[in-house]
């Protein structure tokens, strides 16, 4: 049986919003997107194509068709959770020191749901077990297959495999940011004009923040091992305006002083091993409203 702390279940909104703060700066996407709430029954954002130019209408004069194609795209939140074990002194612990590892566990807790966030919306896997989830389907730049793709050796330097990105990328789609692995930075720090290095910024494993004035984010989470798959380099395309994510606003806390919650026959039961159990959820989600507006460097080269 599980019990909850006396406070309630949630993190008390001071924390929550620091968890918020957390995600936002430690996930390459939220960093380059930026946040939006998303109600738990899931939102539709409606995304209008518009092919034409406005129209000067002279007086009394007739109007014509603009035309526009309206797609929505809908935004379901999904639970993630994470939980984990820790001596029962936490029980005892004046609420001053609670309130500490409450804190201590919410920034672990803000981590692991920022590199969730893009393992899950880059790469379609479950974060735990590194394998294709069947909920996100194809709700991920790796899956959505009108996200296009270009092969880091057909170019002979980083730059070169970005620009072949840009160019693939939708007509009139502006450029918000560039999501890189740390090879790719580290490629990046290697590109040479003339001998001199173009991108020093980029040396021994620096995060500049921006390239040529373009948000920019160096993150271990873009490059990821998939079984059969190419694994990607960098991803460019307009993350302002073409992705949306957010989280609802209530965070789950439970504190569990009996059984065993975490399925773990080896560990067994805390109450003999003077363990409670810590966890917490949270329902995050987000969408690519335009997948032509975006476009992966993988690994590999074009076979001839």
């Amino acid at each position: 049986m599980g019990k909850t702390m006396s406070k309630g279940d949630n993190f008390d909104p001071k924390l929550a919003q620091e968890i918020f703060n957390k995600v936002k700066g430690h996930s390459s996407l939220a960093k380059l997107s930026g946040q939006k709430p998303v109600p738990f029954n899931g939102i539709k954002e409606f995304v209008f194509t518009m092919d034409k130019e406005v129209d000067i209408v002279a007086e009394n004069g007739a109007k014509s068709n603009g035309g526009a194609t309206l797609t929505p795209v809908t935004i379901v939140p999904l639970k993630i959770e994470y939980g984990g074990r820790v001596s029962d002194e936490f029980l005892y612990a004046s609420e001053e020191e609670q309130i500490d590892i409450l804190d201590s566990w919410a920034e672990g807790f803000a981590r692991k749901a920022a590199r969730g966030l893009d393992i899950m919306a880059m790469h379609g896997l479950n974060p735990r077990t590194g394998t294709a989830s069947q909920i996100i389907g194809t709700n991920s730049f790796d899956t959505n297959e009108d996200v296009a793709s270009v092969k880091f050796g057909d170019y002979d330097n980083a730059e070169e495999a970005l620009e072949a990105a840009i160019a693939e990328l939708e007509e009139d789609t502006d450029v918000t940011g560039f999501a890189m692995s740390k090879a790719f930075g580290s490629a990046m720090a290697k590109v040479t004009e003339n001998g001199v290095k173009v991108y020093p910024e980029f040396k021994l494993g620096a995060n500049p923040g921006s390239l040529n004035g373009t948000a920019c984010d160096v993150n271990n989470t873009v490059k990821i091992a998939k079984t059969g798959d190419a694994a990607d380099m960098a991803i460019t395309g307009d993350f302002v305006n073409c992705f949306k994510w957010g989280v609802a606003k209530d965070l789950p806390l439970e504190i569990i002083e009996y059984g065993n919650p975490d399925n773990d026959n080896e560990l067994g039961d805390l109450k003999g091993h003077n363990q409670i159990y810590i966890r917490s959820e949270m329902y995050i989600g987000w969408g690519i409203l335009v997948p032509g507006a975006f476009c992966r460097v993988v690994e590999g080269k074009t076979t001839p």
